[in-house]
């Protein structure tokens, strides 16, 4: 299958896709604030540069984006019809440095959440994961992992 715009077109659009401060994000960022969390942004100083870094919960944040990072089972976590097998290589690395990246903070005692971009699509769900984020931090437990199921 061809592309349905041209290599320069694609590559524009392409690079207009940011890792940081993305909708998703910046919905989860306003609902926490608004329950009294305060955090730290992708914090050089905490391995994986985690989303949101709360030192008092001593705990990390990381809004995924269910096509670049994979959410199994997820609708948008779909591969292009457009060079399926450097997707493929290109996915499989993020999952593994997502993976590393996890342990690694888990080792070193951080507690750590993922949340899907697809459970922030939505006011509602927005609302949702947050308040589900909000127990888990006042909680004691290690990980959460928040999707489209909330």
């Amino acid at each position: 299958m061809t592309d349905i715009v041209d290599q320069q077109t694609r590559s524009r659009m392409m690079s207009g896709i940011r890792g940081k401060n993305t909708k998703p994000e910046l919905a989860l960022r306003r609902a926490l604030h608004a329950r009294g969390f305060r955090f730290r942004l992708h914090s050089g100083k905490v391995h994986g540069r985690p989303d949101l870094v709360l030192p008092k919960h001593r705990a990390v944040v990381f809004v995924h984006g269910c096509f670049w990072h994979r959410h199994k089972g997820c609708r948008y976590a779909t591969v292009p019809a457009t060079r399926p097998e450097f997707w493929r290589a290109k996915f499989d690395a993020n999952v593994a440095r997502d993976r590393t990246v996890r342990t690694t903070l888990l080792d070193g005692g951080w507690r750590v959440a993922t949340v899907w971009e697809c459970a922030l699509r939505k006011p509602d769900q927005v609302a949702a994961s947050a308040e589900l984020l909000s127990t888990w931090l006042l909680s004691d437990e290690d990980q959460i992992e928040i999707g489209a199921e909330v």
